[in-house]
């Protein structure tokens, strides 16, 4: 796929997954996965992977009973409501994603869209192709909504402990929240290479600490480790089962971030987070929760909240200090997985051009301005409407499970498709994947007056603005190639007709054949040719990255015409001009002093023919008009470029 362009229904792009920061020298991942290597990234991955599900005992047990559908605080539903939420750690997270999905990689990169690209680049069927363009689409669109909630709930959370010890003090929770996120915010463009080495260390000792504190608590009352047993979770739906169900909307904020230990396997390996999940997080979680039950068995008042109340009276304030930590440090993964997800929209041609600027090289950091700032005012927003983590929680939720749920779909072709499973032993085992996650959706779905409807609508909107722009970019171009000229027959005219100058005239194009717009203008109205004429098509490919030697493709057409068609992998930095200075077969070496970059905008014209509607044409229209210049996004000199507008009309 052209990074200058989009899909067309004959050419679909080929999704590729999101990710995290990935650590690479020379274009490759390092970091080996044994002894004192993989103990450093299963640290790390504590940090980055965990940091959402890790803060999810802030608030998941305490809203489960005291949230908007509230359940008896008696030993049926505490015993029901734990081995619940241990179990679906069991089945959603450790079976799921853990044991089963992190084994299908796209060359080491993980994410919902790398089973997407997995299927669209090794399936055979090519009647997959469009739907999987909509499952890509809409999982990003879920990724967005959850992106602007999770730094809102996570601050919040762990802020509201200050009220708690404090009750008098429960007018600053909130201005303390927008301080802290504006403050967190303001510090992107810095990127997070030096503070990301603390990130895992404080994490450790956040698990550790809410491991001890659950285990201190369990200590009264060691009979709460039967609610571990599956079978308080039938009784309390045998017995209760409307209120059960109702239960599961917030139930399953236990297992929201779960998604991240897949999406970030090509950060840190799928062994490391394995190991940092099974030896550390999990037991961490198991037991804070389980101490949690025993404090709410010993105290109902402790419903106000049960994870600050574990503490003893002098470690309060260290606990809320360590909390809030550990709340920065997730909203802090969520940001810079958004960064990364938008960096590859706009190689896909699904978001438009945007300023991306890199934080540090050694660790691939990336910051997008634009982005930063529309989440800043999404996050600000959800916290001065919402005001409390609590009806915070009653919009987490729908848009997490409705990944995991496009992730079953994929999981089941990769099952039956890829990996050719026996439908005796994948059928069952997506099947009780599909029963969890759909029961959990529909229960969460029961949260949309109270709050559910803002993932939804963040997330309508966000599809909006990446189909309108996809199905705009696919028009645009069909409108351009049909008034296109055969590069063949413009060669020997040209050449016969126009004056050559000396030097190299670099014409980018989206598209592999014909003449580009910005060529032909230049003929018009320069009336000159310069010694080499070499036409430039950026291919963005469904891999992590190129090798160096098989980046450039060259076809000679004589006299000088040249076509290239660099590819660069979805982690790659679209660098133009060094990719050109490796480059040796378009005659003499490339001298960026001596050559000129020639680029066409297109100011779009809204128009009554069929293709899009009205109001998306004008949407396409202002999209491409705040659209960042080809200049920023192919690293050209700003010195050696020529930029050619054409008006046009789809």
């Amino acid at each position: 796929m052209n990074a200058t362009n989009d899909a067309t229904p004959d050419n679909p792009p080929k999704p590729v997954p999101a990710r995290g920061i990935h650590r690479k020298v020379g274009g490759r991942r390092i970091g080996g996965q044994g002894g004192v290597q993989a103990t450093r990234l299963a640290v790390g991955a504590m940090g980055i992977v965990f940091g959402d599900i890790g803060t999810s005992p802030l608030y998941a047990l305490r809203d489960t009973f005291a949230g908007r559908h509230r359940l008896p605080l008696d030993t049926l539903h505490i015993y029901g409501i734990i081995s619940l939420m241990f179990w679906s750690m069991l089945i959603m997270v450790t079976l799921k994603y853990v044991i089963i999905m992190m084994r299908a990689d796209n060359r080491g990169e993980g994410g919902s869209l790398a089973l997407l690209a997995l299927i669209n680049r090794e399936g055979t069927e090519k009647r997959w192709g469009r739907g999987v363009i909509v499952l890509g689409v809409l999982a990003t669109a879920l990724f967005y909504a959850d992106a602007m909630i999770t730094p809102a709930v996570s601050v919040m959370g762990a802020i509201e402990g200050v009220a708690v010890y404090r009750p008098e003090y429960h007018y600053v929770v909130v201005p303390i929240v927008v301080l802290v996120l504006i403050a967190l915010f303001l510090i992107q463009d810095r990127g997070t290479a030096r503070v990301a080495y603390f990130f895992g260390p404080i994490m450790l000792v956040y698990f550790a600490t809410i491991a001890v504190l659950g285990a201190w608590s369990m200590a009264g009352h060691p009979e709460v480790l039967a609610a571990l047993s599956p079978h308080f979770a039938i009784e309390m739906f045998v017995a209760d089962p409307w209120r059960g169900f109702l239960a599961m909307g917030a139930a399953v904020l236990a297992v929201t971030g779960a998604e991240a230990l897949y999406a970030d396997m090509g950060y840190f390996g799928r062994n490391p987070i394995r190991l940092s999940w099974l030896a550390v997080v999990l037991p961490a979680l198991v037991l804070n929760y389980l101490g949690q039950a025993a404090l709410l068995l010993r105290d109902h008042a402790a419903l106000e909240s049960p994870f600050f109340l574990l503490a003893p009276h002098w470690f309060q304030w260290p606990l809320l200090i360590l909390a809030s930590l550990a709340a920065i440090i997730a909203s802090q993964a969520v940001i810079s997985g958004v960064f990364s997800v938008t960096q590859q929209g706009i190689q896909l041609g699904f978001i438009p051009r945007l300023t991306v600027r890199h934080t540090s090289q050694a660790l691939g950091q990336i910051y997008i301005p634009a982005i930063n700032q529309v989440l800043l005012i999404a996050v600000i927003v959800m916290v001065v409407v919402f005001q409390r983590s609590t009806n915070l929680t009653a919009t987490y939720g729908v848009a997490v499970t409705g990944a995991m749920l496009i992730d079953n779909v994929l999981l089941a072709v990769v099952l039956l498709k890829l990996w050719q499973w026996k439908p005796i032993f994948a059928i069952p085992l997506v099947g009780l994947f599909f029963v969890v996650d759909a029961v959990y959706l529909a229960a969460n779905l029961t949260k949309v007056p109270d709050g559910g409807w803002a993932p939804l609508l963040m997330s309508a909107v966000v599809f909006i603005l990446l189909t309108t722009w996809s199905r705009g970019r696919a028009l645009l171009r069909k409108n351009m190639a049909t008034s296109g000229i055969p590069l063949e027959v413009f060669t020997k005219s040209a050449h016969a007709s126009a004056t050559r100058v000396p030097g190299t005239a670099v014409f980018m194009a989206s598209a592999t054949a014909g003449v580009p717009s910005a060529l032909l203008h230049n003929m018009k109205h320069n009336k000159v040719l310069h010694e080499r004429i070499v036409l430039m098509t950026v291919q963005i490919e469904d891999t992590p990255f190129v090798d160096p030697a098989t980046r450039a493709a060259v076809r000679d057409f004589g006299n000088g015409f040249y076509r290239v068609k660099l590819r660069f992998g979805f982690l790659e930095e679209t660098d133009v001009p060094a990719a050109l200075k490796d480059t040796t077969m378009c005659g003499a070496p490339f001298d960026m002093m001596r050559t000129s970059f020639f680029l066409s905008r297109q100011t779009l014209l809204p128009s009554d023919t069929p293709g899009m509607a009205l109001w998306r044409e004008k949407l396409f229209s202002w999209m491409l008009r705040n659209s960042a210049s080809a200049m920023e996004f192919f690293r050209l000199p700003t010195n050696r470029v020529v930029e050619l507008g054409s008006q046009i009309k789809i």
